[in-house]
């Protein structure tokens, strides 16, 4: 009976051991849930906060403006009250455009290069180089474009070298990083199988890849495009050093540009009353443009699933 007396004693120790060690466990697990709803509710929060703001101060103007004035306007000349964009949206467009006809290409063979071909010695230095490359900041790349890529564009094609061209070239240079990380890790996430498949059929290995292991990683081939597309149309530190900051509708790819982003960095240091407000209003319209263009590829997305 002692004996018994004493199992169950200690069983019962066991089992409030037991039980304390999971009560801190659910309450921990319950604590950890309400933290990330609170930083989720802030990040929510902050967004709202700013979209809000900038709405506020930016549908009033462009109402005062006018809104075809303002969006397809093409002059910017506020010293004569005269607040035309239109100039600009078409400047950042050919410049995002540009910037994708070299990053993407580029991007996506080298993103095959390292998935598929490259030795691991080579390997082992090409991935930390482009972890790199994505972290320099958007500056440095300006001021490469400006004594570098700006002389050899002055130097290959005449012009003053400030130009849609060299904007351009710096833009598909900086959205290669992200280009290249995001494609690669989306291509090895397609089982080996669809590979080896491919090629047990006949298919040869670029064959193979391209028609098998891409379409299989279309997501997120089509998600580095995406943040890669919008990191060129918002970029301002870089642009605002090499574009010429001329508010015209270019002829050429030697004409000197200015976009939405780099007007906002060159005036909003000085600017006051209205014109300050047209420029947060630039930087609505900013906005609006990358929030269609997600959408869109959103939608092109899902109806392709």
């Amino acid at each position: 009976m002692k004996e018994e007396k004493g199992l169950l004693a200690e069983n019962g120790k066991e089992a409030g051991a037991a039980y304390a060690v999971n009560r801190k466990a659910l309450v921990k697990e319950a604590a950890m849930k309400v933290l990330f709803l609170v930083a989720a509710s802030v990040f929510v929060a902050a967004v709202l906060v700013i979209c809000v703001y900038l709405f506020v101060l930016a549908i009033p103007t462009i109402g005062e403006i006018g809104f075809i004035k303002f969006v397809f306007g093409s002059t910017w000349l506020p010293s004569n009250g005269l607040y035309g964009i239109g100039t600009m949206i078409v400047g950042t467009s050919y410049a995002t455009a540009g910037a994708l006809l070299i990053g993407v290409p580029l991007g996506l063979l080298v993103a095959v290069f390292l998935a598929f071909y490259c030795p691991k010695p080579l390997y082992a230095v090409l991935k930390p180089v482009t972890n790199i490359l994505a972290g320099i900041p958007s500056i440095v790349y300006g001021y490469f474009g400006l004594v570098v890529i700006v002389p050899l564009v002055r130097e290959a094609f005449g012009g003053g070298g400030t130009s849609l061209l060299a904007t351009a070239i710096v833009l598909g240079i900086m959205i290669l990083p992200t280009i290249i990380s995001i494609t690669e890790n989306a291509l090895r996430a397609v089982p080996k199988s669809y590979y080896e498949g491919s090629v047990a059929l006949g298919a040869t290995k670029e064959r193979a890849i391209f028609r098998t292991v891409f379409p299989a990683a279309k997501s997120g081939v089509v998600t580095s495009i995406i943040l890669g597309l919008g990191r060129a149309f918002g970029e301002t530190a870089a642009v605002v050093l090499i574009c010429g900051n001329v508010a015209q509708f270019p002829d050429s790819l030697l004409d000197p540009i200015r976009t939405l982003s780099s007007n906002i960095a060159a005036e909003l240091g000085y600017a006051t009353g209205l014109h300050r407000d047209a420029l947060i209003a630039c930087a609505v319209v900013l906005f609006v443009f990358i929030l269609l263009i997600t959408v869109i590829v959103m939608l092109l997305r899902r109806k392709q699933r």
